[in-house]
């Protein structure tokens, strides 16, 4: 799935970082002391390489895996910030990189060629973990996280109370005219996007949604516009952290139409079998990763213009995982 870059001031900083002879924020592993994360004895100067997408959330969790990996005494090697979910993916499967955050959704269509999602999230998890690591010896760890970067619609406070919208059955109340949305052009040609969507909920592109009322662009673009009321309803995603500053109502998916994307880590099948205790650094950090959380962590950057790996070290010390 697509997702929204760092802000460009941060990409500026770190080409002047660059210039400069120094370190690019990217690469940058803060001086941390371990928490309730311990040094293990099997993970002591284990060369970890650690890659992430190049959108908030996965630079976000790359950096807590590379801090928690530090805490527990792993060398831990930041490659995080890799441009495309395809690039990313190959550097795992093809030894480049041993570690990433993976979501379920991504890797059971994207990766596997499957068509039809799984509903429940964790049959999903498991179905895309046994076929993984079966055809890639590419290890999921379990537990995922409860955390879920699905896409979804978003409307104006306004829009909601004018509508009586709370979840997308609600889309038919709104008039014709007014039943308009913003969506990315890949939202509007994916299979799970927006026509599946609008089929799914009883409603038709071209008719009771007449092609006039979908405008595409920039993701960027959508939170401001569905804000302002430019259209009714905006495609953005759960853990966006634009939703909770621009006070975006999330409608509910209430015929489980979406795919499930909840992260878990993803290892190299032979990595995993040298350093088991990946497991248990891991197994930890998963379960606090809640929708709320990672949007709120996302916000720190794209709202509050922080660095990443700050954020997360900020968040692994709130959890007492390190110093």
């Amino acid at each position: 799935m697509r997702r929204t870059p760092l802000p460009l001031a941060l990409a500026a900083c770190a080409a002047l970082l660059a210039a400069c002879g120094l370190k690019p924020a990217s690469a940058f592993i803060p001086s941390i002391e371990p928490g309730t994360i311990k040094p293990i004895d099997g993970l002591k100067d284990a060369k970890i390489k650690v890659t992430s997408k190049e959108f908030t959330e996965q630079i976000v969790l790359g950096k807590i895996a590379v801090l928690a990996l530090t805490a527990a005494g792993a060398n831990a090697v930041d490659h995080t910030n890799v441009q495309g979910s395809v690039t990313a993916r190959k550097s795992i499967t093809g030894g480049d990189n041993d570690l990433m955050w993976e979501y379920t959704g991504t890797g059971w269509i994207t990766y596997l060629g499957e068509t039809d999602p799984i509903p429940d999230p964790a049959e999903q998890f498991e179905a895309v973990r046994k076929a993984d690591l079966q055809k890639n010896r590419i290890a999921w760890l379990a537990p995922p996280a409860p955390l879920n970067n699905t896409y979804t619609i978003a409307v104006s406070p306004a829009n909601q109370k004018k509508y009586g919208l709370a979840k997308l059955s609600d889309m038919s109340k709104v008039p014709v005219p007014q039943r308009t949305f913003c969506a990315e052009p890949e939202f509007f040609s994916r299979n799970d996007g927006l026509r599946g969507m609008l089929d799914k909920y009883g409603l038709k592109y071209g008719s009771t949604v007449p092609s006039r009322n979908v405008m595409q662009m920039a993701s960027g673009v959508i939170y401001n516009a569905a804000s302002a009321g430019r259209c009714t309803f905006g495609e953005v995603t759960e853990t966006d952290g634009r939703i909770q500053a621009l006070d975006l109502k999330v409608l509910a998916d209430d015929k489980k139409f979406f795919p499930n994307y909840n992260p878990a880590i993803t290892v190299r099948e032979p990595v995993l079998r040298e350093h088991p205790e990946l497991t248990e650094v891991f197994a930890k950090i998963s379960p606090k990763l809640t929708t709320q959380v990672m949007r709120d962590l996302n916000s720190k950057v794209d709202v509050d213009g922080n660095d990443p790996v700050f954020v997360a070290r900020d968040w692994l010390k709130s959890q007492g995982f390190i110093k």
